[in-house]
């Protein structure tokens, strides 16, 4: 007889890691490793031609929950922007806000200061002598936006 305040250890042939850790994920084995549900919307994908590595290597990032909610996001910001600035925004904000990339993109710049000139340049036409400096890079912290590897975001999306 087993006291009631005892656990009883079942066996569970999928452990919080096998959830979580999609390290040893391949594009051999994704079969094995992930749900039905995935897997189909995996062939899905490569039956319109999605590059199975791609789609791995998201999984291994950002997991399959997120495969399932937002590659398609995903795919069609990198496609009409690039890559890179997806992957800083969702390095800044998360990937489940990845909706509100298209508002929030305001494209690469060079620096922070580059992108406050031209902002302020084109929204409030002044004409600043050239001998009067103004710190650009500080004006930038005034923004409501974030400077993430080259890309700028407003942070107000």
């Amino acid at each position: 007889m087993i006291e009631t305040n005892q656990m009883i250890a079942l066996p569970n042939p999928m452990t919080s890691t096998d959830v979580l850790d999609y390290s040893n994920l391949t594009s051999e084995n994704y079969t094995q490793f992930l749900s039905e549900s995935i897997v189909e919307k995996i062939d899905s994908y490569l039956e319109e031609n999605f590059y199975i590595d791609d789609m791995i290597e998201f999984i291994q990032e950002y997991g399959d929950t997120a495969f399932c909610n937002h590659y398609d996001e995903y795919v069609e910001a990198g496609e009409s922007n690039s890559y890179e600035a997806v992957d800083a925004f969702i390095e800044e904000f998360g990937v489940d806000y990845l909706g509100g990339f298209e508002d929030s993109y305001r494209g690469e710049w060079s620096s922070k200061g580059d992108y406050a000139e031209d902002f302020v340049s084109s929204c409030y036409c002044l004409d600043i002598p050239g001998f009067v400096e103004v710190d650009w890079e500080n004006t930038f912290d005034n923004l409501d936006c974030v400077y993430s590897n080259g890309f700028v975001f407003d942070s107000q999306f």
